[in-house]
């Protein structure tokens, strides 16, 4: 092997296939949404990491044909006596659907009844900013999903 060959061996540079670590700015989200009320098309950031977690409760365990784990038991669950175990079960469920996001995690899982459903209360860390923000989600038997 010549020194011009052993030169061109030592710049070649072999880029990793892990993950880049989430540091505060590093990441810019980008997506849209057609099914927010803000009038804003266009979602960045933490406003879409919400929106793809929303997205992921409106969607009943054993809907999606490819993929039957996916989705929320909560529909499912609905006129049933919230009970100790079923509370367990909710909060299992949603911190496995929160976790599947890699840009958030879960801090604390709250459920209870209101009114006419299950309100489940997160409270997130969203891993690129560093920032905690809780979400109320109620599943309402007669409305369906409401966020606030």
């Amino acid at each position: 092997m010549s020194s011009l060959e052993k030169q061109l061996y030592k710049q070649v540079e072999v880029k990793s296939n892990q993950k880049t670590d989430f540091g505060v700015g590093t990441k810019a989200y980008r997506g849209f949404s057609t099914v927010n009320n803000t009038g804003k098309f266009v979602l960045y950031d933490i406003e879409l990491i919400k929106q793809d977690i929303i997205n992921h409760f409106h969607i009943r365990q054993g809907e999606k044909i490819s993929d039957p784990e996916f989705g929320t038991i909560i529909w499912d669950i609905l006129f049933e006596p919230l009970t100790e175990p079923l509370k367990d079960a909710i909060v299992a469920n949603v911190s496995n659907i929160v976790n599947l996001d890699p840009r958030v995690q879960v801090n604390n899982i709250i459920v209870d009844q209101y009114e006419s459903g299950i309100q489940v209360e997160v409270s997130l860390l969203f891993l690129p900013y560093n920032i905690s923000e809780q979400l109320r989600f109620q599943f309402d038997e007669k409305a369906g999903l409401l966020s606030a």
